[in-house]
């Protein structure tokens, strides 16, 4: 199939748009130029080039350049009506712009300063420290499992040794299960080796009530045939509930986030002091 060109693409776009304040440029739409115009604005057919990426289909292609015409349009126009409506007063941005100048370029310095300074390296000792001294941040608000997981055709003479073995604390039963599952069921997932929400696994068997999936489980067991004919199958080899305090493994990501935070902080708050000190040294500030 034969890829139109960026002007049959733009063309057949804005037919589709129709919208009657957004006129195309047919006599000179094809020098590669203006492709639309709102009152007095232009839309040039690079702006969109540059927002299509190269190698997609025809479909795709068209599909996008309408948005983004149908998108810059749809702003001109409300440009103009502001430009129309709004008083001398309040068409004055010139200080709003400042304030997001200095905003802007305060935040790109103190994400430079604090990336050419920031330590990132974390040993298990301080997030070991964390955890103990923030024991009231880490309650748990949902319930949390160690738990495996299988999804099968009931029917699958493996049904009963993969059910057997996955419930073993034995390296080798474990592997056999995996090995059987990987032959015969759909999926085959163990969460024995960390904590995860126990939200991940009611959803495979589509529970939505958390403590009435895990007041379910028989033996360690959870077990359900699903409207699609597989059955689901988890077994639970370890849960805590709310309002216990969670492992700090299932919190070691949060705890890693919080101690860089702390870091970047402490980064900023002696960049600030440092240079209200050297200010002052300098007289270089004067406070009335």
């Amino acid at each position: 199939m034969k890829i139109p060109s960026l002007h049959q693409i733009l063309l057949l776009s804005l037919c589709i748009l129709g919208v009657p304040s957004c006129n195309l440029i047919s006599g000179i739409v094809h020098d590669g130029q203006v492709v639309a115009s709102v009152g007095k604005h232009n839309l040039y057919a690079s702006e969109i080039s540059a927002f299509i990426p190269s190698g997609i289909s025809a479909e795709d292609s068209t599909r996008m350049a309408a948005q983004y015409i149908s998108s810059w349009a749809t702003d001109m126009l409300l440009l103009d009506v502001a430009e129309s409506e709004l008083s001398k007063e309040e068409k004055n941005v010139s200080g709003e712009l400042e304030d997001y100048r200095r905003s802007l370029l305060r935040y790109r310095y103190e994400q430079k300063f604090v990336n050419q300074r920031l330590d990132t390296t974390i040993t298990p000792s301080q997030v070991e420290e964390y955890y103990n001294a923030h024991q009231d941040n880490f309650v748990l608000r949902t319930p949390i499992v160690k738990a495996r997981f299988l999804r099968i055709n009931p029917e699958s003479p493996s049904v009963a040794t993969i059910r057997r073995k996955m419930a073993s604390n034995d390296a080798n039963d474990l592997m056999e299960a995996e090995e059987l599952a990987f032959k015969s069921a759909q999926r085959f997932s163990t969460f024995d080796d960390r904590w995860i929400s126990a939200l991940m696994i009611a959803r495979e068997f589509g529970a939505t009530d958390i403590n009435a999936f895990l007041q379910s489980a028989r033996g360690g067991y959870i077990e359900k045939k699903m409207e699609s004919g597989e059955l689901c199958i988890a077994y639970i080899a370890q849960s805590m509930r709310p309002p216990q305090v969670g492992p700090v493994e299932y919190y070691e990501n949060t705890i890693r986030d919080a101690i860089l935070s702390n870091r970047k902080k402490a980064l900023l708050n002696s960049l600030e002091q440092d240079l209200l000190e050297k200010a002052r040294r300098d007289e270089n500030m004067v406070i009335y």
